[in-house]
């Protein structure tokens, strides 16, 4: 039976789950230049403690870029994180306070249970933020992969 830790490096699940990752960043990172995507983010984001401060700043646009500039950086240091640990480490950091901040919406976005059900019935929103579970978990272990390759 062959684990992770002994499948030749070029095809094991690391490969899987960080390409699957960064077309994830990559993509929904590229989106968020686009205006309808960022009047979508302002939806959620604009009340938001770490985000809100960005509007009145920078607008809608602005505040979407940077956080489309964010979501590229990490895709683009987990994709290095195959070939350099320390990148990947950092990309993974990355994509882990991504989707632990978009899991804190669960607890101030509107829509996230279904109108007129209770938890665990989810509304549009809770259906969208609920993918972040596993996208969380592939990042995480990406990041203790990366700190076991510079730390052996």
């Amino acid at each position: 039976m062959t684990f992770i830790d002994d499948a030749p490096p070029r095809l094991d699940a690391r490969a899987f789950l960080r390409t699957g990752i960064v077309v994830i960043f990559l993509w929904f990172g590229y989106m968020k230049f686009l205006p309808y995507e960022a009047e979508g983010v302002k939806g959620i984001a604009e009340s938001y403690w770490l985000f809100g401060w960005m509007y009145p700043l920078l607008g809608v646009q602005g505040a979407s870029n940077v956080i489309g500039v964010l979501e590229i950086g990490a895709g683009v240091l987990i994709a290095l994180g195959g070939r350099f640990p320390f990148a990947g480490l950092v990309g993974a950091l990355m994509g882990v306070a991504t989707f632990l901040v978009t899991l804190s919406f669960f607890f101030t976005a509107p829509g996230i249970v279904a109108e007129g059900y209770a938890f665990p019935a989810l509304g549009s929103t809770g259906q969208f933020l609920a993918k972040d579970i596993g996208l969380l978990a592939i990042c995480l272990f990406l990041l203790f992969d990366a700190q076991k390759r510079i730390a052996p």
